[in-house]
């Protein structure tokens, strides 16, 4: 009897301390997927997929599994609810979300997926300016120029180099508001900025980010302080280009040696009143345009944008105003954004190089201050809506 009573003690004892090692063993362990490196590994197409996978498995893991203490738990469980929370919101306009799923991606990156200053520049070729296109020097400069302006940094870079003006592009009979490859192209030459590893790895991590949560190359001029950006609103839509393939291949040879903008080549943005497009950046593809026209109205769910109901009305989280369009409705995928500037949004500022400006403040002042029915009307982009709210 007492024998077999300490031989199931020696047995519960043997069973304790071999559960106890596994789960200890599984506590301590870290699942290492071994990267293999080489040229083909610093691409945007497996970064991008090897992030996408990581945040999958940070977001889907089992916690309970993993025999953690109650305070490491909660802990966990806790960052756990809040990475779900900035990979959802990131997608709705929150500067704020977006801050903290890059700042993630930045550690996955540098500490996982081996990027260092060696074999960042299989990524971007940072060294070789005449290696990267418009769009990388772009990302750079608006990085930089952030850094010193913050929000401000495109609204500094246009007026520095005077870009919100008419001017006539090649191939074109009428002037323009434009802002071209070559322009790009000069003012990165002209301000010749010296990058750190630090500020390679944080561009490279937009990049990534704007593909995956972000709204494609559009991503960082959405955030600034514009009045507004709009894409897919002009340039021949993939419909008609298929069409004309089928029954005019020479119309359509023509078409692409001309470089007619297709609609997914469309961006522009709303800038003091003014309609500027951006003619380096594009979308690439229909898909890719298709992908931000269905994420950027998603705030607050305002339902689904089907081919029954083609277009949305709807604000981000920011307060933009954001309206979305879909084909059959329209010829193609297209989105509006409007931005208020409640803060900076007075009178003076909007009427300040307006011929008898200060006498149409005071006179507006007056209404208001007799309570009369003012009726603001005019075409898009004169600023009805920041001259209600500048004198509200």
């Amino acid at each position: 009897m007492i024998a077999n009573m300490i031989l199931m003690f020696v047995v519960v004892v043997i069973v304790f301390f071999t559960v106890t090692h596994f789960i200890k063993k599984n506590k301590e362990e870290v699942v290492d997927e071994e990267v293999v490196a080489d040229d083909k590994t610093y691409t945007f197409e497996l970064m991008i997929k090897f992030v996408k996978k990581r945040l999958d498995e940070i977001t889907k893991i089992n916690l309970y599994d993993i025999g953690l203490s109650e305070e490491e738990l909660k802990r966990r469980k806790n960052k756990k609810y809040e990475l779900k929370k900035a990979l959802k919101g990131c997608t709705y306009g929150d500067v704020n979300d977006k801050k903290y799923v890059k700042e993630l991606i930045y550690d996955l990156l540098s500490k996982e997926y081996g990027i260092n200053e060696t074999n960042i520049i299989r990524v971007l070729p940072f060294d070789t300016p005449s290696l990267l296109t418009a769009q990388d020097k772009f990302d750079i400069l608006i990085h930089e120029y952030k850094k010193t302006f913050g929000y401000e940094a495109l609204s500094e870079m246009i007026k520095k180099y005077n870009l919100d003006v008419f001017k006539f592009v090649e191939g074109e009979s009428r002037p323009s508001y434009v802002i071209t490859e070559d322009e790009i192209n000069d003012i990165y030459e002209k301000e010749n900025f010296q990058l750190d590893f630090n500020d390679k790895l944080e561009v490279v991590v937009q990049r990534i980010y704007q593909s995956y949560k972000g709204f494609s190359s559009i991503d960082e001029v959405r955030d600034m302080n514009i009045d507004g950006i709009s894409g897919g609103v002009s340039g021949l839509p993939e419909s008609f280009l298929s069409q004309v393939a089928q029954s005019d291949g020479d119309f359509l040879k023509q078409a692409m040696e001309a470089k007619v903008p297709r609609a997914c080549d469309s961006i522009w943005i709303m800038f003091h009143g003014k309609s500027i497009r951006l003619a380096f950046l594009t979308f690439g593809t229909e898909a890719e345009l298709k992908r931000v026209c269905q994420n950027i109205y998603k705030y607050n769910n305002p339902g689904q944008l089907s081919d029954t109901n083609g277009f949305k009305i709807n604000e981000m989280k920011d307060g933009s105003r954001v309206v979305v369009v879909r084909p059959s409705m329209s010829e193609t995928w297209a989105f509006f954004v409007r931005k208020f500037d409640v803060k900076r949004a007075s009178l003076e500022q909007m009427y300040r190089k307006a011929n008898g400006g200060q006498e149409l403040i005071e006179l507006l002042k007056y209404l208001v201050k007799g309570a009369r029915i003012i009726s603001l009307t005019g075409e898009q982009g004169c600023r009805k809506n920041n001259i209600a709210y500048g004198d509200d």
